[in-house]
């Protein structure tokens, strides 16, 4: 099954503070990057690694369709509302979000969703990394916030592993 997905900025920013913004064109047979979320990105710090990523064109970025009504209604930041205005425009797609209004919103849709954490447990299962709770752990270190509660169960539940 071919892997197609469209990056929002946390994501794509904490994996390049950490180095491993690679996974996710190992993880996906296409990455794209909507406009909105790279002008984003693109408004940080020159030194920003995510910035970087994006200046040596290590992803494709893309133009996004005009928003509908009904994801303009969930107030959502610009990048957030292009990757889901993306993926519905074309289909197959899977949305890389971490933000948990966003994601409601694109579940609501009918849309597939996966975050930071799928990202890495689907780069520890198919051997890319040797620890997911390792690099949780360095993510976790570079602003990636999430409850211990979560990562103890995706590890325990996925691949075996234990968060301490």
């Amino acid at each position: 099954m071919t892997e197609r997905w469209i990056l929002n900025a946390s994501p794509l920013n904490v994996l390049a503070r950490v180095g491993y913004e690679d996974l996710c064109l190992k993880l996906a047979d296409s990455v794209v990057v909507p406009q909105a979320v790279a002008t984003e990105i693109e408004a940080g710090p020159e030194r920003d690694p995510a910035r970087q990523v994006l200046a040596a064109r290590r992803f494709d970025v893309v133009e996004t369709p005009p928003p509908t009504e009904e994801v303009l209604a969930w107030n959502l930041w610009a990048g957030e509302t292009a990757v889901i205005s993306f993926g519905l425009a074309q289909s197959g797609q899977t949305l890389i979000l971490d933000d948990g209004a966003a994601r409601r919103c694109a579940r609501s849709l009918g849309l597939n969703i996966k975050g930071t954490l799928a990202v890495v447990i689907l780069a520890k299962q198919r051997g890319l990394i040797p620890s997911a709770a390792a690099v949780l752990r360095l993510l976790r270190s570079a602003g990636f916030r999430i409850d211990d509660e979560t990562i103890h169960r995706a590890l325990a539940s996925t691949v075996g592993e234990v968060w301490t």
